[in-house]
C-alpha cells in the first residue's frame, strides 16, 4: 500500500528550494530567464529537488499531458470514433436516387486511407452513380473559428501544418498530404490525382540549378491552390503536409476524387452541411478510428496540434451538449482537471490555472511545476490507464530529433518525456515525464523555461542547463 498520509504531508509541506536544487537552472535565469522546477519521488512522496514550483509560466505544449490525464478520465483507452458515409433515396441498378453524407464523430485521426476504404465499400455496395450530391457534415462541432493567432494567420497561406485549422471533420490532421517528384506530377499522397491546383514546378537538383525546395498552401476565389518552386534530387520523393484552409471542404474534395477515380460519379455538388442526418437517411459505408490510446501516443509523440485542439473541444462538447464550445470555453475542462489534481494532493484552495488550448498554442497558457506534477502523480496512480499516458512519452534514446539524443546514458535510458518548445512571442522549453531510480523507483519531473521579452534562447541551450541537472539527480539515485 502507498503511503498516502506521508505523500500529503510531503507536498503540503512544501519549502523553499535548497540552495543546491537546480544549481544549473539557476544559472540560466541569471540571464533573465524564469524557471519553475520540482523532482518527486513517487514512492516515498519526497520532494528530492524543487526550484520555484508554485510560479506558473508559458506551458507551450506540455498543456497536452493535462489534457490527456482529461482525456484518459472521460473515455476509456480503447474508445474509438466512427465517420460513416450514408445515402438518401433509393439504390437502383447502381443508380442512388438521391445524395450522400459524411458524417462523423470528430475523429482527430481520421486519414486518407479511411476514405479510401469508404469509397471502396460504397462501390462494393453497387453505386456507380449518384444523382444528388456529395455532403459534408460538420456537425458535432460545427467549424470552429480560429482562437490562435497562428491558425488565424495561416487561413489564408501555409509553409506548415502545425497550425491547421479545427473542424468536425478533416483528413489527415487538417491537411493536404501531397507527394512531390522531378519526374513526376504531383499527387495526393493516397495515389489519387490532387483536387486542388498546383502552380509551379520542380526541378531535377544539378550542378547548375540546386534552389532549395518552397511549398506552400495558399487560398484563393477558386479555393485552396499549392505553390511550388525549387529542386530535388532526380528520383526523390518528397512527402509534405501543407494545412488546409478549410479542413471539412478538403476533406469532401478529397472523397470526391476518390469515388471519381473509382468510377463513381456524383452528378451533383459538394456542400457542408450543419443539420442533423434527415430520416431517410441509411447507413452505406463506415470505419472505426484508432482507439484513444493510439491518438493520444500519435498527440504526445508527436506534439500534434490539431489532434490535440479537437479532442479539447470533442471532451467539452460531449460533456456539456449544447452548442459546440469555443475553444477557450473547451479548455476550462482541462483547467477544472489541474485543480482536481492539485486538491488530491492535499492542496486546498487552488486557483485554476490559464488555459485556453489543449495544444499549448495559445501563449496565454500558463502552468507550474507542481501543476504537471500533480497531474502526473495522478496518471502514475491511475494502474489501468497509465500504460496509455506513459506509451506516449518519449525515452531520449529512442527521439527522432538529436537535440534529446545528447547526454549520459542514464538520461537517454531512465527518463521518458513529453516536451513543449514556443518562439513567439518569447522562448519556451519544458520537459514533463518520469525518470526511474536506480533502485527501479519512479521520480515524476516537471521543468519549465521562459526567456525573457526579446531574449534569444533556443530549446537546445534550454536543454543543455536543465538536462545537466536531471543528470545529477540520475546519478544520486
Amino acid at each position: 500500500m502507498r503511503p498516502l498520509i506521508p505523500f500529503l504531508l510531503s507536498l503540503v509541506t512544501l519549502t523553499a528550494a535548497a540552495q543546491d536544487d537546480w544549481p544549473n537552472l539557476r544559472q540560466l535565469e541569471k540571464t533573465g530567464a524564469s524557471a519553475t522546477a520540482l523532482a518527486l519521488d513517487l514512492q516515498s512522496g519526497r520532494v528530492l529537488a524543487a526550484h520555484n514550483p508554485q510560479q506558473r509560466l508559458n506551458a507551450a505544449s506540455l498543456t497536452k499531458i493535462v489534457l490527456a490525464a482529461a482525456a484518459l478520465e472521460a473515455w476509456e483507452p480503447e474508445r474509438t470514433l466512427a465517420t460513416d458515409l450514408y445515402a438518401t433515396g433509393n439504390l437502383n441498378q447502381g443508380v442512388l436516387e438521391g445524395s450522400l453524407i459524411l458524417q462523423g464523430q470528430a475523429d482527430p485521426t481520421l486519414e486518407h486511407r479511411d476514405l479510401w476504404l469508404l469509397a471502396a465499400q460504397l462501390r462494393q455496395a453497387g453505386v456507380r452513380e449518384v444523382r444528388g450530391d456529395l455532403n459534408v457534415s460538420t456537425l458535432p462541432l460545427g467549424r470552429p473559428a480560429c482562437e490562435t493567432a497562428d491558425r488565424c494567420k495561416f487561413i489564408t497561406r501555409s509553409d506548415s501544418s502545425y497550425a491547421a485549422p479545427l473542424s468536425g471533420i478533416g483528413v489527415d490532421y487538417g491537411s493536404w498530404c501531397v507527394d512531390f517528384s522531378p519526374s513526376l506530377e504531383p499527387r495526393h499522397c493516397s495515389g489519387v490525382a490532387l483536387p486542388i491546383t498546383v502552380e509551379g514546378r520542380i526541378d531535377a537538383r544539378g550542378a547548375r540549378n540546386s534552389a532549395p525546395l518552397a511549398i506552400a498552401r495558399t487560398q484563393g476565389k477558386e479555393g485552396d491552390r499549392i505553390l511550388v518552386s525549387g529542386t530535388l534530387d532526380p528520383g526523390n520523393l518528397q512527402r509534405v503536409y501543407r494545412s488546409m484552409s478549410d479542413p471539412a471542404g478538403g476533406t469532401g474534395q478529397l472523397l470526391w476524387q476518390m469515388l471519381a477515380e473509382l468510377g463513381i460519379r456524383v452528378n451533383g455538388g459538394l456542400y457542408l452541411r450543419e443539420e442533423a442526418l434527415p430520416a431517410n437517411a441509411w447507413r452505406v459505408a463506415g470505419v472505426q478510428g484508432l482507439p484513444l490510446r493510439e491518438q493520444l501516443e500519435r498527440m504526445m509523440r508527436y506534439s500534434n496540434n490539431y489532434i490535440a485542439d479537437v479532442m479539447t473541444l470533442k471532451l467539452a462538447q460531449e460533456a456539456r451538449p449544447g452548442p459546440a464550445p469555443t475553444l477557450a470555453q473547451a479548455a476550462t475542462q482541462l483547467s477544472a482537471r489541474v485543480v482536481r489534481a492539485r486538491q488530491a494532493i492535499g492542496d486546498g484552495a487552488v486557483i485554476a490555472p490559464p488555459l485556453y488550448s489543449g495544444s499549448g498554442l495559445t501563449p496565454e497558457n500558463a502552468l507550474s511545476a507542481r501543476d504537471l506534477i500533480a497531474v502526473l502523480r495522478e496518471q502514475y496512480l491511475g494502474t489501468r490507464t497509465f500504460p496509455a499516458f506513459y506509451a506516449g512519452l518519449v525515452v531520449p534514446a529512442d527521439s527522432g530529433g538529436t537535440r534529446m539524443r545528447e547526454g549520459s546514458p542514464a538520461w537517454m535510458t531512465r527518463t521518458a518525456f513529453k516536451t513543449g518548445t514556443m518562439s513567439e512571442p518569447h522562448a519556451v522549453f519544458g520537459i514533463g515525464g518520469y525518470l526511474r531510480k536506480q533502485d527501479g523507483g519512479w521520480v515524476a519531473l516537471a521543468v519549465l523555461v521562459n526567456g525573457a521579452p526579446g531574449q534569444a534562447l533556443n530549446s537546445r541551450e534550454s536543454l543543455k542547463y536543465i538536462r545537466s541537472d536531471v543528470e545529477a539527480l540520475l546519478a544520486r539515485y
